[in-house]
C-alpha cells in the first residue's frame, strides 16, 4: 500500500488539489453574494412618502439640505459627501420610542467609531422646541460625539419635506396643522451616492445588529 502511494503520489496529490478547488468553486457559486437593495419611493409604504414622489421607481436620492446642529453649526449635504450614514427622526422630549432609538444609535456610534467613512444624522421633528441649546444638552447627556453624529434642527417645512420626500420615513400628523410630523422607529441607511439602502427598526436589537453588519459591508464594498 505504501509503495502504491509513493508510486502514484503525484497523481493522487493532483487529484486532491483539483477536488478541493472544484468544491470551493462549487460552494462559492451556491452561496449567494450579499446585496443591499437601492430603495425608491415606490418600494415604501405610501403613508411614509409624500404624494409628489410616490410614483418614483428609480434614481431616487437624498435632496440637498441645510440644518443647524447641536453646536450651532450649519450642516449640509457637503458634510456627508462621500459618507455612509444612518439617519433618523426624533425629538428630545419623546418618552416612547426615542430613548430606545437613541441608545441604539449610540451603539452604532460605538461600532463605527474607527470608520471615518460612517456618520450619523438625527433630525428633530419638533424644531421649534428643540433649539440649539436643547440639542446640545441632549447630546451631552446621551454621549453624542460631535465629529460623528449631528443632531439637527431647522425650518419645520424643510425637515418635513426631506423626511417624506427624501428619507421616506415619517408619517403626517394632524391634518389641521401644516407640516405636522409623526416620526417612526425607522433608521435609514444612506450610501455614498445619497441613495437609501435600507430601513431598520431602531427599537429592535436584531435590526441594529443587521444594520451594523450592512454598514460594514457597504464600507468595504461600495465604490
Amino acid at each position: 500500500m505504501i509503495a502504491f502511494l509513493k508510486q502514484y503520489r503525484i497523481i493522487i496529490g493532483t487529484f486532491l488539489i483539483f477536488s478541493i478547488v472544484s468544491i470551493s468553486l462549487f460552494m462559492n457559486v451556491l452561496t449567494p453574494k450579499k446585496r443591499l437593495p437601492v430603495m425608491n419611493p415606490s418600494d415604501v409604504n405610501v403613508e411614509l412618502v409624500d404624494s409628489t414622489v410616490q410614483h418614483v421607481r428609480k434614481y431616487h436620492t437624498i435632496a440637498d439640505f441645510s440644518f443647524t446642529n447641536q453646536n450651532g453649526k450649519t450642516i449640509t449635504q457637503k458634510d456627508y459627501e462621500g459618507k455612509i450614514y444612518v439617519a433618523d427622526f426624533f425629538f428630545t422630549t419623546c418618552e416612547t420610542i426615542c430613548p430606545r432609538m437613541t441608545s441604539n444609535m449610540v451603539e452604532i456610534q460605538k461600532a463605527t467609531m474607527n470608520d471615518r467613512k460612517v456618520m450619523l444624522l438625527s433630525h428633530s421633528v419638533l424644531p421649534d422646541k428643540d433649539s440649539v441649546p436643547v440639542l446640545k444638552k441632549y447630546a451631552l447627556e446621551k454621549g453624542v460625539i460631535d465629529s460623528k453624529w449631528n443632531l439637527v434642527t431647522g425650518d419645520k417645512k424643510e425637515i418635513y419635506g426631506i423626511a417624506r420626500k427624501s428619507y421616506l420615513a415619517v408619517k403626517t400628523g394632524s391634518p389641521e396643522e401644516m407640516y405636522d410630523m409623526v416620526h417612526t422607529e425607522n433608521f435609514i441607511l444612506v450610501d455614498t451616492h445619497r441613495r437609501v439602502r435600507g430601513f431598520y427598526d431602531g427599537t429592535k436589537t436584531e435590526d441594529i445588529t443587521r444594520l451594523i453588519e450592512d454598514i460594514k459591508w457597504l464600507s468595504q464594498n461600495e465604490n
